[in-house]
């Protein structure tokens, strides 16, 4: 991938994202559309259509962290919203590691706290008496989630534990917890056990690996979106509609999130063109800014969040903002304080003055929000920089803010349309998949990425601390320790590794490493050229593109 072409990078995602619905072929693991699959799913969304038939005293809590986090939070949300158009009451409640800060930023230290992860949910569920409680976990990997699993299956009267992932169990990770004495793997064991009865339930479909290995904020992500609005659509359908519950009925909702994903990429030279324009900005040391509205904003602040920990992105590097602030992102915690403007106020007094053609700037819309104001906001943009690009949605046929689009499309440099039969969610699904192309391939094309591995990811928890000393033995064919030994003194920034630093653990390697940059690279020149972290840095500065300093390495 790290040499391919825009047109290229946005064909590989393609063929990537459609193995989410990919049949079996004969092998072990059981895909989305398995018939194991949809029975459990099915099992689930009869578990929350009793829960919103019978509401008192009940909930259903969607956890997890980093982008399954944001998931939680933007599903439960969404659906939350349904039910007050319904005047029913709220049964939907999400919690993220590392609290709301999490929503916009790398908060990835309280991953590792399975502790917390119990504490927060025993707040959360305070007084109810049934509680299904979908806890997200993309390799079955996370402890925070595994202590909120551990929880559930000590209060068996009072919680159904439903556990969301995309691993095979025997591949769940079975390193002890830090301050526990179980394993995600022996938490699983236990919910397989109680599967058996209907007790708990795991939805772990194979969905094929990412195309940038370890990235789970892409398909992980995305088929994570896609089994919770399909449990939960079918619920509110059954609950609202009067429509049974059935496995045949949990195919079609899935068939429609596919329907969705060949919609989008029926685009693919549109997302390619702004693939190349968001890349060019990044390598001229530009911006790349989202301005959206209502829940297509708040997927851009998700993909903008997900940019540093993956990419070793600047903080200002990609940003998204939303409009109405957190008035419309309406978060447990609301406003998070001056680092953390997200509303087009903020973009307007923060950014817009020193917007050049060197920032790209994308407005995420649908025809049901304010087309005026994109328009006014595009205007705006417009006096500043000529690279500002639109992407929105519409029904077939709707044509009442026609004349505002035709302003807003003489306004951008490209307008890049997705036309719908009917209003539905699947908008959401498809910006979600738009913006990862863009996003990862502007990195891409930024020299981020070798060959496929995030070479410049940060090591802020145990299982990216895990992930970089295996990406450092594959790429350097050094022996584990020794890599091991080369990103510690990359962390901490010295030749020789102290006996305080050996004694340590992890949680502490991973602390110090929040405030080292390129621990990765670092490490990994200093591998492959048996050199100094001076003189690795040296070569860094010689040559800032990640890749190209590697491949110098290996030439």
């Amino acid at each position: 991938m790290d040499r391919a072409s825009a047109k290229c990078i946005v064909r590989m995602l393609q063929a990537c994202d459609a193995q989410m619905f990919q049949g079996g072929t004969g092998t072990t693991y059981q895909r989305l559309l398995s018939e194991p699959v949809l029975e459990a799913l099915t099992e689930v969304a009869k578990k929350v259509e009793h829960i919103l038939k019978r509401p008192r005293d009940s909930l259903v809590v969607l956890s997890g962290c980093g982008t399954s986090g944001r998931l939680a939070f933007l599903v439960a949300s969404t659906f939350n919203r349904a039910l007050k158009e319904l005047d029913h009451s709220l049964v939907y409640s999400y919690i993220i590691a590392g609290g709301d800060r999490a929503l916009l930023s790398s908060q990835e230290a309280p991953e590792d706290d399975a502790q917390l992860g119990a504490l927060s949910l025993q707040k959360v569920c305070e007084g109810q008496k049934s509680v299904l409680f979908i806890g997200i976990s993309c390799g079955l990997s996370a402890p925070f989630v595994a202590g909120q699993l551990d929880f559930c299956l000590q209060h068996p009267e009072v919680f159904t534990p439903v556990l969301v992932g995309f691993n095979p169990t025997h591949q769940a990770r079975d390193e002890r917890i830090r301050g526990c004495s179980f394993t995600f793997r022996s938490v699983v064991r236990r919910m397989e056990e109680l599967a058996k009865r209907r007790g708990a339930f795991l939805l772990n479909p194979a969905v094929g690996p990412e195309a940038v290995s370890g990235s789970s904020r892409m398909k992980g992500g995305s088929s994570t979106k896609i089994l919770l609005e399909v449990v939960l659509s079918a619920a509110h359908a059954a609950a609202f509609a009067d429509t049974p519950i059935t496995p045949t009925g949990v195919r079609q909702h899935i068939r429609a999130h596919e329907e969705a994903l060949e919609i989008t990429y029926a685009q693919a030279e549109g997302i390619g063109a702004l693939l190349e324009a968001a890349g060019q900005s990044l390598r001229r040391g530009g911006r790349l800014c989202y301005l959206g509205w209502g829940p297509l904003g708040t997927l851009g602040l998700m993909d903008a969040s997900e940019c540093v920990p993956t990419f070793g992105a600047g903080c200002e590097d990609v940003r998204g903002f939303i409009s109405g602030g957190y008035t419309a992102l309406n978060n447990n915690e609301g406003p998070l304080g001056p680092d953390f403007g997200i509303g087009h106020e903020d973009f307007l007094r923060q950014v817009l003055p020193s917007l050049s053609d060197r920032d790209i700037v994308l407005l995420l819309y649908t025809h049901a929000d304010r087309v005026g104001q994109v328009a006014e906001l595009a205007r705006a943009v417009r006096e500043k920089t000529s690279n500002v690009h639109a992407v929105y949605h519409q029904v077939n046929g709707h044509a009442a803010a026609a004349v505002q689009q035709d302003d807003i499309n003489r306004l951008c440099l490209s307008s890049l349309k997705f036309t719908w039969p009917s209003p539905t969610a699947q908008w959401e699904l498809s910006t979600k998949l738009l913006l990862n192309a863009v996003s990862t391939g502007a990195h891409v094309l930024k020299g981020k990425i070798f060959q496929n591995h995030m070479v410049d990811v940060q090591v802020t928890n145990s299982k990216l601390y895990r992930r970089a000393t295996r990406l450092l033995q594959k790429l350097s064919g050094c022996p584990e320790s020794r890599c091991e030994e080369a990103l510690l003194k990359a962390v901490y920034r010295v030749d020789e590794l102290t006996a305080d630093i050996t004694s340590s653990d992890i949680s502490e390697h991973t602390q110090a490493a929040r405030s080292a940059t390129k621990a990765v690279p670092l490490a990994l020149i200093c591998l492959l050229s048996d050199c100094s972290l001076l003189e690795a840095a040296t070569r860094l500065q010689r040559e800032p593109v990640v890749r190209e300093a590697v491949e110098v390495c290996l030439s």
